[in-house]
């Protein structure tokens, strides 16, 4: 498994792939890696000769410091986890190859960054957009792999590749869960004990949704309360947003459901000692209209 710090020589790297035929998959990450970023390597190994990681903590994408600071860091064992996972190469540059000093270029998704995790984290998506770029345009990959996890991130960045002409392929690839449901996060492991057993209160509350509008139940103001009644449960839960939109334009969805819908909660988990963060967890589904129903 090589190793690459720049800019300069993974794009070297990516033109010989190419020149020699071969197809490069990139799987973007933050580190602190776990079973879902690894999922990822495996899709890409299905779509690609060579599978390509990234591990860099974007600073343009945190608006709170503290949050910055806090972002797990684990990097000897992702790369242990990398070579058991078979990745052919890992990109891992410095802030400053990926921003220099004076750097002034950013790329933004405007209408699609502006709802959920973008009205509760203001330029938190032109952080994500303007690194996926750069990182698009250093390792040039045939695929590039994101976590559906993240379903708005994922839908700017396939706006993005779309508007800018970017040549490589957006995959999307299924949430991977713990065996009781929750979705697996890097974040997960700042939460307490008593915090991860209450974070199962956001997959119930993505059941009672689901299993409502199975019982024929279309009303979004009724799905929402189920939502927020579920979640508010947990002593420890506080809820940033609960929301119904559009799975392609993140737009609101209308008063009763009439097609697949976006369900996507984000969710404050605090700690039972005062001195200690609330760990921010996102999660979502798309629920879908059950045969039969008009």
């Amino acid at each position: 498994m090589r190793l690459v710090e720049t800019v300069e020589e993974l794009q070297a790297l990516a033109d010989a792939e190419r020149a020699a035929g071969r197809r490069v998959a990139l799987v973007p990450t933050m580190g602190a890696l776990h079973a879902g970023h690894l999922s990822l390597v495996e899709q890409g190994r299905r779509r690609a000769d060579r599978v390509w990681l990234s591990i860099f903590v974007n600073p343009a994408q945190f608006d709170d410091p503290g949050d910055l600071d806090g972002y797990p860091r684990s990097w000897e064992s992702d790369l242990v986890a990398c070579r058991a996972a078979g990745v052919d190469l890992v990109f891992a540059p410095q802030a400053a190859e990926m921003y220099p000093p004076d750097s002034q270029t950013w790329v933004e998704v405007e209408e699609l960054s502006q709802p959920l995790c973008g009205a509760a984290r203001p330029g938190h998506f032109r952080g994500v957009t303007s690194i996926v770029a750069k990182l698009l345009l250093a390792a040039k990959p045939h695929v590039a792999v994101f976590g559906e996890k993240d379903f708005q991130q994922l839908a700017v960045i396939r706006r993005m590749v779309r508007d800018l002409g970017f040549d490589v392929e957006i995959l999307g690839a299924a949430t991977v869960r713990e065996a009781d449901g929750l979705a697996l996060s890097s974040r997960n492991l700042r939460l307490s004990p008593e915090a991860r057993r209450q974070a199962l209160c956001v997959v119930r509350a993505l059941d009672a949704a689901e299993q409502a509008l199975a019982a024929g139940e279309c009303r979004s103001a009724v799905l929402l309360h189920l939502v927020r009644n579920e979640i508010g449960k947990a002593p420890l839960a506080r809820i940033d947003y609960a929301e119904l939109r559009c799975p392609e334009s993140l737009s609101p969805a209308p008063e009763s459901l009439d097609c697949p819908t976006l369900l996507a909660v984000a969710v404050f988990m605090e700690s039972p000692s005062p001195s200690d963060e609330a760990v921010r967890l996102i999660d979502n589904r798309v629920l879908r209209i059950p045969e039969g129903l008009p």
